[in-house]
């Protein structure tokens, strides 16, 4: 997840700098994996004006500038076609690293003419691709202020990992509710973010879109409004600063408001080409074998556990992970659909596996949005287009119902001390609940938010008042400690398993460590797998072993690829077969039994009786009456 610092203090009022932020990010349990300023390799260049062009006397393409940069003329040689008199673009010194370059600026000859710096390029600067002229900006720029500073680049940038439970920190709003409950600042009303002026719906007096989901378990909820006459541009420039700062490319005015809602309040949006569909718009299952051409570019054959949105005539959305290109929005487009809907986590999570396909919005419905924001999301979004777009907004459908149901835990404040190890007044545990969202009465009956699906019991609230509180602030406590010498703790079957580890490498094998699942096929011949997860993380990793040999043979074969002619491995771990799991020691012997000989230049494959050789002497290690 990233954002700038300026994207934070839409929604957190402080004066925090970025290295509080970090700070508190990281106490509060959002790793923090990066944080950067943009700003920062642009320091040198300043805003300049070129005050006269001349042809270069040595080269045609060249021109001789006379440039001010805030301090007096200076005479810059430059090849832009774009270059010439009274133009103000960005300069850069004797002594600036120019970034998409990789070079260093100093004072050279060009065919015979002294340059005193450059001119640059918006690619030269790694501000975009453009690479035919140097940057043009508004004739009134401050000439000799520093351009990271005019073009408000000079916002820092974070970059922090989110847990998959933290599905309320996928958007700016989220992590600004954290900040602010950690005491960073005070989070600000939705409605006074400067670009929401209003969370009420939008009324429309045209006809409500026809859209409907036959599919209540993938896609409980379809909210939709329709805008008319709509006019898609270039996004604001407030806007494009914003995404472009987390390095997304603002595409088009629809478009951008989609990702930038997205990205700040975690709801992830699709905008349809009304002239582009045919009937009624449905979320519903897909059929065994119907495609869908993606906005990446690729064709995705679906089955029948996937929910898509579909018209009469195709299917138009992967549903919650990615729209199709049939009905993408253009710069023609004059007529919308805005999907506001919200679909199951488990359903996107295993559609999104069994393609192969991750976006923006998968990573944010599989961890589940607010079901109670479809409606707000949608008012955001309608008067984002309206605003910036124009139109006539219709009535909006709302097909379907959200999983509203209130969740409420009793909870005991002692829980925090018992479980966390550290004591917080239960005032203080309250008023950090209350903070973070959750409702919380006199007896402590915590009502959880909408957004928080991750909380399930009592340690979960604890969890909460302790990252707040800090966990820095948890004592480190020892383990108490009998008096005397302390007695072995190994139990009869760890000192069994350290035995026969020590006998297998002793005898030169290797240990590995492979892993627990395997795909169906490679447990067949070992009688198949016992036992199937119910979510796996590929088809090739879907059945738990029956058998250590698979992985093993995995493991030889890539050494044997790689020119390794005698594989000698073992292993210790579990088999899970029907009725239990079952500790085993497996070994595995590829290729030869022993070195090239010196006289004949041959070597002894090795067999079954290598085979057994060392099987008796680890079992004769073991104890085993062999």
């Amino acid at each position: 997840m990233r954002f700038t610092l300026g994207w934070l203090k839409e929604h957190l009022a402080t004066e925090a700098d970025a290295a509080a932020v970090a700070d508190a990010l990281t106490r509060i349990g959002l790793e923090v994996e990066d944080v950067s300023n943009p700003a920062e390799k642009l320091r040198p260049f300043v805003i300049a004006r070129v005050l006269t062009a001349a042809p270069h006397p040595q080269a045609d393409k060249l021109q001789v500038l006379s440039v001010d940069a805030g301090s007096g003329p200076l005479q810059v040689v430059c090849g832009a076609p774009n270059a010439r008199a009274g133009l103000v673009g960005i300069f850069g010194p004797p002594g600036a690293y120019v970034p998409g370059s990789d070079m260093t600026l100093k004072v050279a000859a060009i065919r015979g003419v002294e340059s005193h710096g450059m001119m640059c390029s918006v690619r030269e600067l790694q501000l975009g691709e453009e690479h035919d002229g140097i940057v043009e900006l508004p004739a009134d720029a401050p000439v000799g202020l520093g351009y990271a500073q005019w073009a408000g680049l000079d916002d820092p940038l974070f970059d922090i990992a989110i847990t998959p439970n933290r599905q309320d920190c996928m958007g700016v709003r989220g992590i600004a509710r954290d900040l602010a409950a950690f005491g960073l600042g005070t989070l600000k009303p939705l409605h006074q973010v400067h670009h929401m002026n209003s969370l009420d719906p939008v009324p429309g007096d045209d006809p409500a879109p026809d859209v409907r989901t036959d599919d209540a378990d993938g896609c409980p909820a379809f909210y939709a409004q329709a805008v008319s006459g709509v006019s898609n541009g270039a996004s604001p420039d407030w806007m494009a600063r914003r995404l472009k700062a987390i390095g997304q490319k603002p595409i088009s005015m629809l478009v951008d408001i989609t990702n930038f809602v997205s990205i700040d309040l975690g709801r992830p949006l699709h905008v349809y080409d009304r002239a582009k569909l045919s009937g009624a718009l449905v979320a519903r299952r897909a059929t065994d074998g119907e495609q869908v051409l993606a906005l990446n570019g690729r064709t995705y054959a679906l089955d029948a556990s996937m929910t898509v949105i579909a018209d009469d005539v195709a299917v138009h959305d992967i549903g919650g992970i990615m729209g199709g290109e049939q009905s993408g929005v253009s710069e023609t487009t004059t007529e919308v659909l805005i999907e506001c809907a919200y679909f199951d986590p488990d359903h996107i999570a295993l559609t999104g596996q069994k393609l192969g396909l991750t976006s923006d919005a998968r990573q944010r419905f599989e961890r589940g949005v607010d079901p109670a924001f479809l409606d707000d999301g949608l008012a955001i979004a309608t008067r984002l287009v309206l605003d910036h777009c124009g139109g006539r907004p219709s009535a909006v459908t709302r097909a379907g119902k959200p999983p509203l149901a209130r969740r409420t835990l009793a909870y005991d404040p002692g829980r925090c001390l018992a479980l966390a190890g550290l004591d917080v007044p239960a005032d203080r545990q309250k008023a950090i609940l209350e903070r973070l969202g959750f409702v919380v009465s006199d007896d402590f009956t915590v009502t959880v938010p909408s957004w928080r699906r991750d909380i399930d019991g009592q340690a979960d609230l604890v969890e909460e008042v302790i990252r707040i509180e800090g966990l820095d602030k948890v004592p480190a406590t020892p383990l108490p400690r009998a008096e005397g010498v302390a007695r072995p703790t190994a139990t009869a079957e760890q000192k069994l398993e350290r035995r026969v580890r020590r006998a297998a490498a002793a005898r030169g094998f290797a240990e590995a460590v492979t892993w627990s699942f395997l795909s169906e096929k490679e447990a067949a011949p070992f009688g198949g797998g016992h036992w199937t997860l119910a979510n796996p993380i590929s088809e090739d990793l879907k059945v738990m072993r029956p058998s250590l040999i698979p992985g093993l043979a995995r493991a030889a074969q890539r050494n044997r690829d790689r020119g390794e002619s005698n594989v000698r491995l073992f292993e210790v771990g579990r088999r899970y077969l029907a009725d239990a799991e079952r500790p085993t020691l497996a070994v595995l012997i590829a290729g030869d039994a022993s070195p090239r000989d010196w006289r004949t230049g041959k070597a002894r494959a090795a067999d079954a009786f290598d085979a057994k050789a060392e099987a008796l002497a680890i079992l004769a290690a073991a104890g085993a009456p062999v």
